[in-house]
This record gives C-alpha cells, structure tokens and sequence, in this order.
C-alpha cells in the first residue's frame, strides 16, 4: 500500500509522479488515490441506502397492487360480462350527468365573476384584465400612430408600383 505523511491529525497521501517522495508510486496506488477522494460522505451512503429501500418497498407495492388489479379482474370478470348491459347505461348516464353539472359549474363561474368585474368589485384577477387590457389598447394606438405617419408612403408606393390599377 502507498504511504502516508502525516502532519499532525491531518494525513497527505503522496501525488503520483512528485518529488517529496523518496520511491515511485504505482499507477495502481494512484488510481486507488483517485478514488478515495473521489468516494462518497457516510451521509451520502445512507441517502443511496434510504433511497434504495425506499425504492425497493415502492416497487414491490406497485407488484403487489398490478397482482391484485389482475386477479381481481379475472375473478369479476364473469359478473361484469353478465351485468354489462346495465353498467353501460350507466356509465353513459352518470358520465353525462357529472359532464353537464361541471360544465353548468363552470358557466356560473364565468357569469359571477363577470358580473363583479363589471359591477366594480375586483373579483380575483381583474387587475391582470385590467393590465392586459391597457397593454392591447397602448398597443393599437401605437401602431395606429404609425400606420398614419407612415401610411402616405406605402400608398405612393402601392401607386407606383402599378400605375394602371
């Protein structure tokens, strides 16, 4: 093995190819060096050995829970094909119910919050609208602005360009 000086509590391993040594360290002695400083922190090893576990308990939760899924699909699968005719009604019946309810939910949303912004009492949000709205309207006028200052020239040059039409 390579050897070490130590300077008080502290020790120095020897950098291969360096004059401070008496003797030539092994490119193998290096390499092992390299790792060495390169080796994870003991909390760092509990994390890898934390997150391992971990991973290793949720994976076999997710086996458990696919097993399950199957065989409880091959066991009912007998009753579902004999109670289809019912569960098919339904379905397309709760899922238009739950359809048209999320959709009135949201329509009475829009109309409220609709009503307090235009009554004035800033309901959430109005202040980004209001924000929006003054950036579109400084935006219009600019280009209207432009439009005027520069509008004569594309004409002229719209004319010259076809001076039949």
């Amino acid at each position: 093995m390579a050897e070490t000086f130590s300077s008080g509590d502290t020790q120095y391993w020897p950098i291969y190819g360096s004059s401070n040594t008496t003797e030539r360290t092994s490119p193998y002695a290096s390499l092992l060096r390299l790792l060495r400083s390169h080796s994870p922190t003991s909390s760092q090893l509990f994390g890898f050995l934390a997150l391992f576990i971990s991973g290793g308990i949720l994976l076999f939760l997710l086996g458990v829970t696919v097993t399950a899924v199957g065989i409880g699909f091959i066991v009912f699968l007998p009753l579902i094909i004999i109670s289809s005719p019912v569960w098919i009604p339904v379905f397309i019946g709760v899922g238009g119910f739950l359809s048209v309810a999320g959709f009135l939910v949201g329509t009475l949303a829009v109309l409220s919050w609709t009503y307090r912004y235009f009554r004035g009492r800033h309901p959430v949000g109005s202040n980004q609208m209001d924000y929006a709205r003054g950036r579109i309207y400084d935006t219009a006028s600019h280009v209207k602005d432009y439009a005027r200052e520069y509008g004569g020239y594309f004409h002229g040059r719209a004319k010259d360009a076809a001076p039949g039409a």
